[in-house]
């Protein structure tokens, strides 16, 4: 491997800067950046959105479009100034030597290409290989990437294989030519947790199995705990941290870096003892960057007259040289100062059920045309007989993978469909089966939904203020205009926006800002079930704690009820009262949070907890990998839902877990699970999330 004649770092990025170039202005994206990855090496590039780090990627593969520059400092490739290669050499590298993995699979596959061909190409071209050869190559990778039935995959179109198939071809793709350089930009963002485990599990292995060198781009701290061993952290346009993961996590120097962990929920942590402590201001744009130190006027520890002159350096911490900050007062600041407490929050008392769900079924019929064969209809069974009840200023979480029926059961609840069968009861009147144009404005307002991408559901040409004043006329509240903009300004107060955001356009807002301006909609009618579909996982994670305070903070005022979806299981713990497990249409467990996060479990639950990266090093956490995709609910499998991923399921005596839907049932006073474990079985199980040092 040609890895082995050069054993200088792979990759040497050395004070790089690069800017865009406008007809106003020069933007400067990157500025003093370095870094280095050795062989074999895998380093974390982490930050917020906007702050460089796919500019950094983008600088690496020569590929910054006409206006991009590089204005100074080097990067180098084994030893050589990318920037000094002809065209010709640049082609030769990249693909073969260095390979990219977007964050998008389909944006990196031919939809009219098969996946066999595709994977051809790459050998074909860089290696000189035959097509004998090269098939041979790619069917050797579909078994590496761990796909199932490779000869079949080959033959198949991209749009006919799953999200997580997808990426993992990707994935074999940048992989054919064993590339000495791997780029991986956020390459898991679009996937499920359990897919994501398996994919990050298979990029650590094949980077020690092929020897390949990693970048690997994330905002997910935790992500990055699990597959690197160096971390740098950057900061509007520069890097403000870098060493080794224990350096960074356990002993870190740069206040950024400190308010990220502090934003992020860990395990053990409480609500309302202990806050999120979200960033104060905003990310500076690149043409409005401070002087001096660009995290300043975020920062705890500034310093006027100190931290805003001239431009700051990094610096290497005292006694290890690996490990540098780019701070002037880290030697001052006492980093394992306990945090000062925010107010303690009081959570609001739990009342009365709002909302009972009964038997819910709802079934859709898809014409099965020649593509499913045959000319009957075949029948999703989106949702399975659903039943649970939520209470007024209660959070209840309901969790599970894309294609488990989260998001139909909430759209069966805001009337946009309507049941098969089943109840909604809201206040002990059954609206499951009026679609919304027949429901009452009362009861139209009372349920109100948050949507996970705030950039879909804002009108672009309409003013933040009208938008927030349409939903006051539809909901008839106020007299008359002048009313509905006292409240329309109220509600900017409660979500924490300045008044003056009422004339502004949505373009003019950050991603934060649009999903605050979207609960203050979902209120504007006094809700009284708020539906939080994703609500945060289009967030950057300092952006993710301001919007997660915040629907606690106005829940406890309102007394909302608040359904929160989310496959997030770290935010989930950290806000819910209850949470409700889903696959494939099933509530497969349903308990407290606490109930839920500590054995007995459910396998999948088990499986799902396992799944979420968590950082902190001093968590220890089993390791369950699933194999396989969520089957369709189009084909769902016989009895247990589960059962064709399950590790459990060779301990269930005979062919039941085959054969036979288990029935839910109460393994503990208020905590069920669909499963036909015994309760000695059960018992047996360990916790899979263990903290060795008591959580702060």
């Amino acid at each position: 491997m040609a890895t082995q004649t050069y054993d200088g770092p792979i990759l040497e990025i050395d004070k790089l800067s690069i800017s865009f170039f406008t007809r106003l202005r020069e933007i400067p994206a990157v500025m003093d950046f370095s870094v280095s990855v050795k062989p074999g090496e895998a380093v974390g590039l982490v930050g917020e959105s906007g702050c460089g780090k796919s500019t950094v990627a983008l600088g690496v593969m020569q590929d910054l479009g006409v206006n991009g520059q590089v204005v100074g400092g080097s990067i180098k490739f084994k030893g050589r100034d990318l920037a000094q290669m002809s065209d010709e050499e640049l082609r030769d590298i990249r693909g073969s030597q260095i390979a990219m993995i977007y964050q998008e699979p389909m944006a990196s596959l031919n939809p009219a290409m098969k996946i066999g061909r595709q994977l051809m190409e790459v050998p074909m071209i860089h290696s000189g290989m035959s097509e004998a050869q090269a098939r041979a190559r790619a069917l050797q990778l579909m078994t590496d990437v761990k796909l199932p039935d490779p000869e079949r995959i080959l033959r198949a179109y991209p749009h006919q294989l799953s999200g997580g198939q997808q990426q993992r071809i990707v994935i074999a793709m940048a992989l054919m030519s064993e590339p000495a350089l791997l780029i991986l930009d956020e390459p898991t963002t679009a996937l499920d947790v359990t897919v994501e485990a398996a994919v990050v599990e298979l990029v650590k292995d094949l980077g020690k199995k092929y020897g390949t060198s990693m970048l690997f781009i994330s905002h997910n701290l935790g992500l990055v705990l699990e597959t690197c061993d160096r971390i740098c952290v950057m900061y509007s346009g520069e890097a403000v941290e870098r060493g080794s993961i224990e350096d960074v996590f356990d002993e870190m120097q740069h206040p950024y870096t400190q308010a990220l962990f502090r934003s992020i929920p860990l395990p053990g942590a409480d609500k309302n003892a202990r806050p999120l402590i979200a960033i104060p201001g905003n990310f500076p744009l690149p043409h409005e960057r401070p002087d001096g130190c660009n995290f300043g006027p975020r920062c705890d520890y500034f310093e006027a007259g100190r931290c805003d002159q001239g431009s700051i350096m990094m610096e290497d911490v005292p006694g290890n040289e690996r490990h540098a900050t780019r701070c002037l007062k880290f030697k001052e600041i006492d980093w394992k100062a306990p945090l000062e407490l925010a107010d303690v929050k009081t959570k609001g008392e739990i009342g009365e059920v709002v909302l009972k769900m009964d038997k819910l079924k709802k079934y859709y019929e898809v014409a099965a045309n020649s593509m499913f064969g045959g000319s009957a209809t075949k029948v999703v069974k989106a949702n399975e007989e659903l039943s649970f009840e939520a209470r007024e200023s209660e959070t209840l979480a309901i969790v599970g993978e894309s294609g488990c029926g989260k998001s139909t059961f909430a759209k069966v609840l805001m009337g946009l469909e309507t049941a098969t069968s089943g109840q909604v009861l809201l206040d002990g009147k059954d609206i499951g089966g009026v679609p919304i144009e027949d429901r009452t404005t009362q009861n139209v307002a009372d349920i109100q939904m948050v949507f996970q991408n705030p950039f879909d559901t804002l009108n672009p040409s309409m003013t933040v203020g009208r938008q927030i004043i349409r939903a006051l006329e539809i909901f008839k509240i106020g007299k008359n205009e002048k009313e509905r903009r006292v409240r329309m300004l109220e509600l900017l107060d409660l979500v924490k926006l300045p008044r003056e955001f009422a004339d502004r356009m949505p373009r003019q807002l950050s991603g934060g800002q649009k999903q605050r301006v979207g609960i203050a909609r979902a209120f504007a009618g006094d809700a009284r079930i708020v539906v939080a579909d994703e609500p945060v996982s289009a967030l950057d994670v300092s952006v993710q704690a301001a919007v997660t305070d915040l629907l606690m903070e106005i829940q406890r005022e309102q007394k909302t009820t608040l359904l929160f979806i989310s496959h997030d299981l770290s935010i989930v713990r950290y806000l819910a009262d209850r949470v409700m497990v889903m696959y494939l249409g099933h509530v497969v467990e349903l308990g407290t949070t606490d109930q839920v996060f500590s054995p007995p479990y459910h396998p999948y639950t088990e499986a799902l907890l396992s799944a979420v990266p968590i950082a902190d090093t001093r968590v220890k956490k089993k390791h369950i990998v699933l194999e396989g995709d969520v089957p369709s609910a189009m084909n769902p499998p016989p009895g247990c839902p589960f059962q064709t991923r399950c590790r459990w399921k060779p301990q269930v005596d005979g062919n039941l877990c085959e054969t036979k839907v288990p029935p839910l049932r109460s393994v503990a006073d208020g905590h069920q699970v669909k499963c036909h474990l015994t309760d000695a079985q059960l018992s047996t199980m360990e916790p899979v999330i263990e903290i060795n040092v008591a959580a702060e």
